[in-house]
């Protein structure tokens, strides 16, 4: 998943994408604990997305927190 696709995405279909990465990605695991996969490469890929989405969540609400901590001192003031 590219990061251009990931960025496009709402915050709830980020969340969805992360679950539904963690499940393939334990899956994956599985499948090759119990005999060699086809492309074992596919593990590391999916690592890395779930990586890519849990950024950019993070990033999101980090912004999220700034912008209301932005509005509550405007607020004060």
């Amino acid at each position: 998943m590219k990061h251009s696709e990931i960025v496009e995405l709402s915050t709830e279909e980020l969340v969805a994408k992360i679950t539904d990465e963690k499940a393939t990605l334990t899956k994956l695991k599985f499948a090759h604990a119990v005999s060699a996969i086809e492309n074992p490469n596919r593990i590391k890929q999916t690592r890395k997305n779930v990586a890519r989405l849990l950024t950019e969540l993070t990033k999101r609400r980090n912004a999220e927190k700034a912008a209301s901590a932005t509005t509550e001192t405007a607020a004060e003031a």
